[in-house]
């Protein structure tokens, strides 16, 4: 059960202000300045500013708590009533810090005054370390770097642990922060996306895509058994009924062309779920704006579907968030879970001239009120990752109150 959200995005700082702007279709997308080593404005992305405890904090650590704090709250968890040891935390990795390069170079005088040494933030799993032992989570300690699809995985493993009776409970997710690094890589690779006016730059499933946007932010939810929740009295939003992890073994970065491994993805994860397609109302897609991600995610959605591949809405939240790597598959996975809550499906934004070659309800501009009762989160990640987790929406009297939609002008 998904008992607890938690969200920080450059379209909000909460979970109801990320929800509010996604239903109005709001961009986060400007130009990026302040990123060593690349001249300001070169690239967009979708930044977030969010108060360090010292100089040169990495972001993801403050983003990850915000989250995780927000989560447990929302989740109404009193942590003297439950079982710490039976408690589990499983956050995607990020990058560490870097600095050392700058300290054997010689340039002190890069480093802000007051940072803290550079070993204290180095290994891709201390904001998963960090933010267990705030709050003294002793269940299984899980972290991952599997790409962009490491916050799906994140939560997947979470639910394998609870299903495995491992824990009981669980915070699951993962934060992105643009680091240098990464900027420089993808701009090398090419995949970027530009435009005069930031906001309109990522075109997910439009035929004049022309790649991704960079973004930062966190998503964090907590997950436990129905039990277990109902035992605590937790508001529930939604039950992970199925989920499914596979590898596109061709290549590192370039996927299958006939979409034989998403096709089997997203069949896996029916078969888990105990599904068919025609139960399927809404898909929040990998989506990145890139030529190939959308016409092979797109072509392996229709083939899966097949005949309930017309009536299915499709969408990706990537225009908006920008694309946020590890943090992609928890942040979009939680607007998931509260699309179910609410019955709307969020809008792809800036699809204005639909790809004829992703011929799919992409939901172009303006989101969609609807009843929704299963929705499938996909990621897509280099290396060859893909994950899957199937949502059903939960109806019972401890369900989430459904909220006022805030709709945007058409």
């Amino acid at each position: 059960m998904i008992t607890g959200i938690g969200l920080f995005t450059s379209i909000g700082h909460s979970r109801e202000a990320v929800w509010q702007a996604v239903q109005r279709g709001e961009s986060g997308v400007g130009r990026l300045t302040g990123i060593a080593g690349i001249p300001d404005g070169l690239l967009l992305g979708a930044t977030v500013d969010i108060d360090s405890e010292f100089p040169g904090q990495l972001k993801n650590i403050p983003l990850c708590r915000h989250s995780a704090a927000e989560a447990l709250a929302d989740a109404r968890v009193n942590l003297a009533h439950v079982d710490r040891d039976r408690f589990g935390c499983s956050i995607g990795a990020h990058m560490g810090d870097s600095d050392y390069v700058v300290e054997r170079l010689g340039r002190h005088d890069l480093l802000p005054t007051g940072k803290v040494p550079w070993w204290k933030q180095l290994l891709p799993n201390t904001s998963c370390a960090l933010v267990a032992n705030d709050y003294g989570l002793r269940g299984p300690r899980l972290s991952n770097s599997t790409a962009c699809a490491s916050g799906t995985i994140a939560i997947l493993k979470a639910i394998r642990a609870i299903h495995d009776g491992q824990c009981d409970i669980a915070l699951a997710g993962s934060s992105e922060a643009i680091h240098p690094l990464f900027a420089a890589g993808f701009y090398n690779m090419r995949v970027l996306a530009e435009h005069d006016e930031p906001a309109r730059a990522c075109r997910p499933f439009d035929l004049h895509r022309n790649g991704f946007v960079m973004g930062e932010g966190a998503g964090m939810l907590v997950l436990e058994r129905l039990d277990h929740a109902q035992r605590r009295g937790a508001a529930i939003y939604a039950e992970a009924i199925g989920g499914r992890l596979l590898t596109d073994a061709r290549h590192m970065t370039n996927l299958d062309a006939n979409s034989d491994a998403i096709i089997e993805l997203i069949n896996g994860t029916m078969r888990a779920a105990g599904v068919v397609p025609r139960d399927i109302a809404y898909v929040n897609a990998h989506g990145t704006g890139t030529q190939q991600n959308d016409l092979l995610e797109s072509r392996g959605i229709r083939a899966a579907f097949g005949r309930a591949a017309d009536s299915v809405c499709v969408s990706s939240n990537k225009a908006m968030l920008g694309h946020l790597v590890n943090a992609s598959g928890s942040v979009e996975l939680a607007i998931t879970a509260l699309a179910l809550r609410d019955g709307f499906a969020p809008p792809t934004l800036n699809l204005t001239d639909p790809d004829p070659e992703c011929d799919l309800d992409c939901i172009p501009l303006v989101g969609r009120v609807r009843p929704l009762e299963h929705a499938l989160k996909l990621s897509i990640a280099f290396g060859g990752h893909l994950a899957a987790v199937m949502l059903r929406r939960w109806t019972s009297a401890d369900a989430r109150e459904a909220r006022p939609i805030y709709r945007q002008a058409a």
